[in-house]
């Protein structure tokens, strides 16, 4: 399901512009932030999926839910694409120069395009909740050989991700350029439509997660008694916190051990000094604790932004420059949009040689299950960003003495040296996306309570989410501050060089960040079935 539902949303995550451009008529500046929005909405809608199915639906449910709106949202766009009276008329050369005697889409037009696109984001991005969660629960993770696979389901499960990208931003973006944009949006249609069926087929051998109600009421309620018991002593004595312990409660109740940190949400499961028991009245140690892991999380994740910036502007910035290159391949030539295969492509290799070689060695030295801690998988991803970005300073830095000894400045012809010169800056940074990306996915599942799973899974996406939000502000910045060195619309005359190397420097100084994040992290402890506490690493230990 993930690989064909990936397929359609890259391929057009990476060539909408063009559509919007071309086809509506938009600016080039409003194409791109109309992406630039699409792309940070569909990741950062991820909550709502997660919300609803930790609260109303399984997670099987709201696979199937979402993915119904995102096949809707492609239909829309399908046939909007075939039919012309749906569609602004086009300009007389297509695009470009005769771009201001263009009229753009009308009141109409415009509500098809953006139902359709945002039905997509939608969709998306509850499956991006949901379905890596789905995946992770069929593995029991009070099963020791179970959970020590957990980890290999998460690389395996980017390893899917990244195949449906690899056809999407190959074969679906060359149909799009070739054939038709209402053939491209057919397909995608098509091929989510598949995913639905494959997920569907296999219902009757899951493990369906029973809603725990609302995750985010919990919390709210913890930090209200928080707050009424506010003048309280927070007792010593942990007989006086209030539990539901598993013969009270539900077979599959987790116990989560208490710790020191935020003591002043402690207070709100203090059995002792409450006059009344109810949820707004008195919490249990595990509710609060499952407020607390929600807290300690925020700052990994904000300390993971920065990263998705970075990729952002590989995603327009490097198409640029792709756009002033030989792209000539034994006479074929590779499309802009195409260029992300490069680092799927290295993600591809990469994912294998991890989970076969890299993971079974470092247990032996470790002893972890994973390899390695999930942080630390997280910040090698990190160091990896920071390095593409230097590379790209470098890259670029050569792009134009090339521009300049052949006197090519202000020409429009392609450069005399080969687009796959960018090629090392995708490659590291698709090796740090492979760490950090399934990082931040298995830790936030890892980590989070039982009644919360899903949540936490759509709040590692929204990492991605912001990063794409934060681009254009931190362009605009840098323009401003700089006096202009991304201004001129020609990269031969930019500073986009200079760009590459803030980005790692910042990049350096976000590692400093995530460094303090991470060693001020506490995993948490839950209590297995002896009454016995461990950490959420050493539960899966064979």
């Amino acid at each position: 399901m993930e690989g064909l539902e990936n397929m359609a949303f890259i391929a057009n995550a990476v060539s909408l512009v063009t559509y919007f451009f071309g086809y509506m008529n938009m600016s080039l500046t409003k194409s791109a932030t109309t992406l630039t929005n699409f792309m940070g909405t569909a990741f950062l809608l991820a909550l709502v999926g997660g919300f609803i199915c930790d609260t109303y639906f399984s997670r099987f449910k709201t696979c199937v839910l979402f993915i119904c709106m995102e096949v809707l949202g492609y239909g829309i766009l399908a046939v909007q694409a075939h039919l012309h009276e749906l569609r602004p008329i086009p300009c007389k050369n297509g695009a470009g120069s005769q771009m201001s005697q263009c009229e753009g889409a009308n009141g109409g037009q415009a509500a098809i395009l953006y139902t359709g696109l945002y039905l997509i984001a939608l969709g998306t991005g509850g499956i991006k909740a949901a379905l890596p969660a789905l995946g992770a629960d069929q593995f029991d993770e009070k099963d020791p050989k179970e959970a020590a696979q957990l980890s290999s389901f998460f690389n395996w499960f980017l390893l899917s991700l990244t195949v449906g990208a690899i056809v999407g931003v190959t074969f679906i973006v060359w149909i799009s350029t070739n054939q038709g944009w209402d053939w491209s949006f057919l397909i995608c249609t098509i091929g989510v439509l598949l995913a639905l069926v494959f997920v569907c087929m296999g219902k009757s051998l899951y493990r369906h997660n029973v809603p725990k109600g609302s995750p985010l009421l919990r919390i709210i309620q913890v930090f209200v008694v928080a707050f009424r018991n506010r003048e309280l002593l927070i007792p010593q004595n942990e007989e006086e916190l209030h539990e539901i312990h598993e013969k009270e409660g539900e077979d599959n109740h987790e116990i989560i051990k208490r710790t020191d940190q935020f003591r002043i949400v402690q207070r709100s499961g203090d059995a002792a000094a409450s006059i009344s028991s109810g949820p707004w009245n008195l919490c249990t140690v595990t509710q609060v604790e499952e407020t607390k892991i929600l807290i300690r999380m925020l700052p990994i994740i904000c300390s993971t932004i920065f990263m998705n910036t970075c990729l952002a502007q590989l995603q327009t910035f490097s198409i640029q420059q792709a756009g002033t290159l030989d792209s000539d391949i034994m006479g074929f030539k590779v499309p802009g949009p195409s260029l992300p295969v490069i680092p799927l492509l290295c993600i591809f290799v990469l994912i294998p040689l991890y989970d076969r070689v890299f993971v079974p060695l470092a247990r032996r030295i470790t002893g972890i299950p994973t390899g390695i801690r999930h942080l630390q998988r997280i910040g090698i991803g990190l160091v990896l960003s920071a390095i593409s970005m230097a590379v790209a300073g470098v890259v670029e830095t050569h792009r134009k003495s090339v521009a300049m000894q052949h006197n090519m400045v202000d020409s429009t012809e392609p450069l005399p040296m080969s687009l796959f010169w960018l090629g090392y800056q995708y490659a590291i940074f698709g090796a740090a996306d492979m760490f950090t990306l399934i990082g931040i996915l298995e830790f936030f599942y890892a980590e989070s309570s039982a009644g919360m799973k899903s949540l936490s899974t759509a709040i590692s996406w929204c990492s991605v989410a912001f990063g794409y939000f934060t681009s254009t502000v931190v362009v605009e910045v840098v323009n401003k501050v700089s006096g202009g060195w991304l201004a001129s619309n020609n990269l031969n005359r930019d500073k986009l060089n200079y760009f590459y190397w803030l980005l790692s420097v910042i990049s350096v100084l976000n590692f400093g960040f995530y460094l303090a994040c991470a060693s001020w992290y506490r995993y948490k402890k839950v209590e297995d079935n002896q009454g016995h506490h461990k950490d959420s690493l050493e539960m899966s230990k064979v």
